[in-house]
């Protein structure tokens, strides 16, 4: 899509509310399971347990870089190259779900070893106020003048005092056309296939608000619902009629579900469907659906964990993964729009394959809307809970 006009329709970023996908993406940690990243974020005392972090300066940068965040969510060669260019040698960990990379965080309470977090928008207020982030010294990293600056200057971080987009998607489904041979092309197809043609064969983001999201954008309810009737309708919906034909809940079937065909229906982000497909020796066997008539948007960040022990190779990657050539890689690899500067045009431009699953027009940006972080979080999680708990998981 435009990219001008992909922002506006994303959200006002200086007078909309503070709103994202759970805000996620993409199970939890015990003390998640009960209360919810919200719960604990409201609970919590502020981190700082940890010794006090140092901060960049442009110094030396150090021999080494900790990262924390989703699957899959970086070029290896954008890396690599990093880590040729600076020496300093970057270690991946991964996080299936916001609450719990907020979970670890408050636990280490400022000694998590991490230095970068990625957080959804929505998140990251709270974050801020329980101590979780540090603000970032933007005078080290000057390519953030290659950023789309509709992207910039979110409601959450109305600065980029604290963090810097990293990408932003929604979610779909993906099924095989070799079993399901009808078109599917709403959450009410995709409930119906479940207990047909894919039972036993169906998967759902393990991650509890986009799979609760698939009860409320089939039945045309605010998926940010914080009724009670609401939520207790979608648990007995989840865990009487959907779980029993849920096989997993894979926050990452383009990892090896899509390739190997272990699934034949699959919830998924758009970046990591485009991803399953492309690596699937017979990409023609599946068909990506955005959901409708609504689904979710979401805006992942860059962002400085309290008490990062590597401050200045940190400032250094962001400085360096802003560069419009790591941008492009980068597209090319997560398959989601970067919010960079010009960068759909980019990829048009270096014949980037399967774009419709990277940039999406007007029309179907209006059909996609952020997630809350509210009262109702807890219950999600126990509806979460709940269903795998029905399903076997």
């Amino acid at each position: 899509m435009n990219d001008t006009t992909s922002i506006r329709i994303l959200a006002d970023s200086k007078a909309a509310p503070i709103l994202r996908h759970q805000l996620t993406r993409r199970g939890f940690m015990s003390t998640v399971a009960a209360l919810g990243a919200a719960g604990l974020l409201t609970a919590c005392t502020p981190a700082g347990g940890g010794k006090p972090a140092a901060q960049a300066t442009g110094g030396e940068i150090e021999g080494s870089l900790s990262i924390y965040s989703w699957g899959e969510y970086d070029a290896p060669e954008v890396v690599e190259a990093f880590t040729n260019e600076h020496g300093a040698k970057v270690v991946m960990d991964t996080f299936a779900s916001n609450e719990e990379m907020i979970a670890k965080l408050i636990a280490a309470k400022g000694s998590s070893g991490y230095d970068l977090v990625v957080p959804t928008g929505v998140f990251i207020p709270q974050m801020i106020e329980n101590g979780l982030l540090t603000k970032l010294n933007l005078d080290l990293i000057p390519n953030i003048e290659h950023m789309d600056p509709e992207f910039l200057g979110r409601a959450w971080d109305p600065e980029n005092e604290y963090s810097i987009c990293k990408a932003w998607g929604t979610t779909g489904f993906v099924y095989d056309k070799t079993v399901i041979t009808r078109e599917l092309a709403t959450w009410a197809d995709f409930i119906d296939a479940a207990g047909n043609e894919a039972s036993g064969k169906t998967s759902v983001l393990d991650d509890p608000s986009p799979m609760c999201g698939i009860y409320y954008w089939a039945n045309g309810i605010d998926w940010n619902t914080t009724d009670p009737a609401d939520l207790d309708a979608c648990e007995k919906f989840m865990v009487e009629e959907l779980a029993p034909h849920i096989s997993a809940f894979d926050s990452y079937p383009g990892g090896s579900a899509i390739p190997q065909g272990s699934h034949v229906l699959m919830q998924a982000w758009n970046g990591d469907a485009r991803i399953g497909i492309l690596e699937s020796p017979d990409p023609d066997r599946w068909q990506w659906v955005l959901g409708a008539p609504d689904t979710e948007i979401w805006m992942d960040n860059w962002a400085l964990a309290a008490g990062a022990p590597h401050p200045e190779a940190a400032h250094a990657f962001l400085n360096f993964i802003l560069t419009p050539d790591a941008q492009l890689a980068q597209v090319d690899y997560i398959g989601y729009h970067t919010g960079a500067a010009g960068i759909s045009e980019a990829a048009e431009e270096a014949e980037l394959e399967r774009l419709d699953l990277v940039f999406f027009d007007e029309a179907q940006v209006a059909t996609m809307h952020e997630g809350k972080v509210g009262e109702q979080q807890a219950r999600v999680v126990e509806i979460w809970n709940a269903t795998k708990a029905a399903a076997g998981a």
